[in-house]
C-alpha cells in the first residue's frame, strides 16, 4: 500500500500490517475541525485495509498535541457565541470511535486538553518520562470536552478523573503510568519504536479476533461519546460567555495566574 494524504494527515502501512498515522501541525499540533476529519477519514480507511491490523498515531513536533488554540484564531476556538464548530468538530470526533482498527499512540511531549481527549480515543498511549498530561479547562474557566466524560475515568478511575479535571494539575510519564493515563513508558528518542512495536505485537494476532474482542470491549462506546460530547458541548457554549473564560485565556496567553471572579 503507498503512502496516503487526508489533508495535514499522512498514512504509511508498513510489511509488518501496522499503519503509521501521522498528523503535521508542528510544534504545538493544535487541532480544528479539519485536522480532526482528516485523522477519521486516515483510521475509516485503514479499517477497509487488510493489509493493516493495527495503528500507531503520531504527531510531527515538540508536543504531542496541545489541543484546542483558545488565544488564537483557528477553528477549534471559536470566538464567544460563536459554538457551532466545536459542534462540527465532536461530530467528526465521534467517528474516531467507531473505527475498528486498534490504535497505539505515541505521546512526546504533551497532551494538554482537548489533545489528552485525543490521545484518550486511542486504545493505548506510550508515553516518556518527561511526557506532560493535563486535562486543563478548569484552568480556563471551561468545560472539558472531547468525550474526556467517558474516555478519562475509563483510563484512570473517577477519582484520579476528579482530581485531574477539578484541578487541572500535570500529570508527568510516571506517575500517568502509575494512574493508567498511558500503559508504557519509553526514553523519548525511542518513543515511536516502542509504540511501533506495540501495535505490532496487536497486529501479530488472529485480525478477526482482535477486531471482535475490542468490540466487545468497547461495548456501546460511540453511543456514550456522543452523549457526553451533547453535554460537554452545552456547557462549553454557556461557560464561553463568562468573564472566567475570558480571564483563563487571558492569563494563560499572558502566563500567569488567573484572576476568577466566579462570573
Amino acid at each position: 500500500m503507498t503512502a496516503q494524504v487526508f489533508g495535514d494527515v499522512t498514512v504509511e502501512v508498513g510489511d509488518d500490517f501496522v499503519a503509521t498515522v501521522e498528523f503535521h501541525r508542528p510544534p504545538n499540533n493544535y487541532f480544528d475541525v479539519n485536522l480532526i476529519r482528516s485523522l477519521a477519514e486516515a483510521l475509516e480507511m485503514l479499517d477497509g485495509e487488510p493489509v493493516c491490523r493495527a495503528a500507531m498515531l503520531c504527531s510531527e513536533g515538540k508536543r504531542f498535541c496541545a489541543g484546542a488554540d483558545f488565544a488564537g484564531s483557528g477553528d477549534a476556538a471559536p470566538p464567544p457565541g460563536v459554538g457551532g464548530r466545536i459542534g462540527h468538530l465532536y461530530q467528526e470526533a465521534l467517528r474516531l470511535f467507531t473505527t475498528r482498527t486498534p490504535v497505539v499512540a505515541a505521546v512526546q511531549g504533551a497532551a494538554i486538553g482537548g489533545g489528552l481527549g485525543l490521545a484518550l480515543a486511542a486504545d493505548f498511549r506510550v508515553a516518556g518520562p518527561e511526557t506532560r498530561f493535563a486535562a486543563n479547562f478548569a484552568r480556563l474557566g471551561f468545560h472539558h470536552g472531547f468525550a474526556l466524560t467517558v474516555t478519562l475515568p475509563a483510563a484512570v478511575g473517577r477519582q484520579h478523573a476528579l482530581d485531574l479535571l477539578y484541578t487541572g494539575r500535570n500529570v508527568l510519564g510516571e506517575e500517568a503510568l502509575r494512574i493508567g493515563l498511558c500503559d508504557r513508558l519509553a526514553p523519548a528518542h525511542e518513543l515511536r519504536d516502542h509504540a511501533r512495536a506495540f501495535a505490532a505485537e496487536i497486529a501479530a494476532m488472529a485480525p478477526l479476533a482482535v477486531r471482535s474482542i475490542r468490540e466487545t470491549m468497547r461495548g456501546d462506546l460511540a453511543d456514550r461519546v456522543r452523549e457526553a460530547t451533547d453535554r460537554e458541548l452545552a456547557e462549553q457554549e454557556r461557560l464561553r460567555e463568562t468573564g472566567d473564560f475570558r480571564e483563563g485565556v487571558r492569563a494563560a496567553a499572558e502566563r500567569r495566574p488567573p484572576d476568577f471572579r466566579g462570573r
